[in-house]
Order: C-alpha cells, then sequence, then structure tokens
C-alpha cells in the first residue's frame, strides 16, 4: 500500500514498517536528513511524479511502500487495556464512511488514550491510504477492529461488564451527570443519521455534548474527541 503525508509516513518509520521512500526533488533538506536517519531506501523523483503515482498533489513531498493495513481483533483491544492496567475505553463507529472521519477518530483515539476502535464489517469505510493520512500516523500504534454486528458484539461486550455509552445531541444526559470511571464503550454514529434504532437500544446510556451556539451539532470525529478526553479526564481527576 502508499502512504503519503509527511507524519503519516514519519510515524509508519518509526514503527518499522517501510523498506522504500520515494521523496520529491526540492524537499526540504531537514525532511532529507531525518529521512536518512531511518534504516530505508530513498528514491528521488519529480514532484509531478509523485503526483501521479499518489494521485493526489496532498503528499507533502514524500510517498512510502507499506504494506496494506491489517485489522486487528476486538481481543486485541481488551488485551490491550488488561496489559496495561487499565479500565477499558474502547470506541465503536456505527456506520462512519468518510475515511477522513474514520481517520480523524483512529488519530483522536491514539492521542487521547483510547484502546482501540471497532467498525461493523459493511458499514464503514475501509482501511486505506487516506484513512492513514487522516490518522497521521496513529494507524501504526492503534488497534482498529472490525465485527460482523456491531449490536452483538454490544451484548457481547456488556456481559464482560463494560458499559455503553451512545453519542446523541438529543440525548437528555450531558457529560457531566454521567460516571466515565468504568469499562466503557462509546459509540459514535454516522454522520446526519447518527446511530442506528437497534444500537441506540442497545447502549446503557444515550449522552450529549453540551453546544452553545447555534450550529446544534458537532462533525462525529469532533465529538468523537470530546468524549474519549472527557472519559479519560473523569477517570484520572478521580
Amino acid at each position: 500500500m502508499l502512504l503519503y503525508g509527511r507524519n503519516p509516513v514519519l510515524e509508519a518509520l518509526k514503527a518499522g514498517l517501510v523498506q522504500e521512500l520515494l521523496v520529491a526533488r526540492g524537499v526540504e533538506e531537514a525532511l532529507v536528513k531525518e529521512l536518512k536517519g531511518y534504516d530505508v531506501r530513498l528514491k528521488f523523483a519529480a514532484r509531478i511524479e509523485l503526483d501521479q503515482i499518489a494521485g493526489t498533489t496532498d503528499h507533502q513531498g514524500v510517498i512510502a511502500e507499506v504494506e496494506d493495513l491489517a485489522w486487528a481483533t476486538v481481543d486485541d483491544i481488551l488485551d490491550r487495556a488488561e496489559q496495561r492496567g487499565e479500565q477499558l475505553l474502547i470506541v465503536l463507529l456505527d456506520g462512519i464512511t468518510d475515511p477522513r472521519n474514520f481517520g480523524a477518530i483512529i488519530r483522536s483515539a491514539e492521542v487521547l488514550g483510547a484502546h482501540g476502535v471497532v467498525v461493523e464489517e459493511r458499514r464503514s469505510a475501509p482501511l486505506s491510504a487516506t484513512v492513514a493520512k487522516a490518522a497521521a500516523g496513529a494507524t501504526s500504534f492503534l488497534p482498529v477492529a472490525q465485527t460482523k454486528n456491531l449490536p452483538r458484539l454490544i451484548d457481547q461486550l456488556k456481559a464482560e461488564n463494560v458499559w455503553v455509552y451512545g453519542a446523541a445531541g438529543e440525548a437528555a444526559q450531558p457529560l457531566a451527570r454521567l460516571d466515565f470511571d468504568r469499562p466503557l464503550a462509546l459509540v459514535i454514529g454516522a454522520e446526519g443519521e447518527g446511530m442506528r434504532r437497534l444500537v441506540r437500544e442497545k447502549c446503557d446510556e444515550l449522552v450529549s455534548i453540551p453546544v452553545r451556539g447555534q450550529v446544534q451539532s458537532l462533525n462525529a470525529s469532533v465529538a468523537a474527541g470530546i468524549l474519549i478526553h472527557h472519559a479519560v479526564s473523569s477517570r484520572v481527576a478521580r
């Protein structure tokens, strides 16, 4: 798979996933020096050649050849929390099909301290270069898993004493009223449509993010970031 953009490529280099790099002639000497610090082959080419290979001009002068991104398993995510001795914090995505939103949620989850992200197999954007770029390299470090049936997975998590909170703009419960200091799954629904009815009904609580402006809804990736941050901060504060 081709991976492009400076942050995603540098994170993939740190993770040891890159064997060869294609670099545009004329990029900053500081970037070339940083790239040469890794045990990887560098090839230089005209920027227009990188445009053609990536199919976009948004490559920032560097393209990496890496193995295709691999799906983790839900068990990988549960094990990650256990190995760290932390209460589980998992993000479940119900119908996030925009790859940039998907990547941004992965980035927020990794940066803010969630243990992994799970999507339903037929209701998600695939793991792709666009997702990896939007995630700014977080796909190299955070397990992202698929499930065939999200409502069934929610039942399985609840059987393991995991609480499930679903984000819903019309929910009566604001963030401050809920207990986040417990094993927790946060459900983020699709842009505009929100969670499916069955997924919504499976949630233990529906939670809303207070808004003060005239626009009454948040982008899915922004909402996910706020919820993850609040969950982690609530645990640290106790």
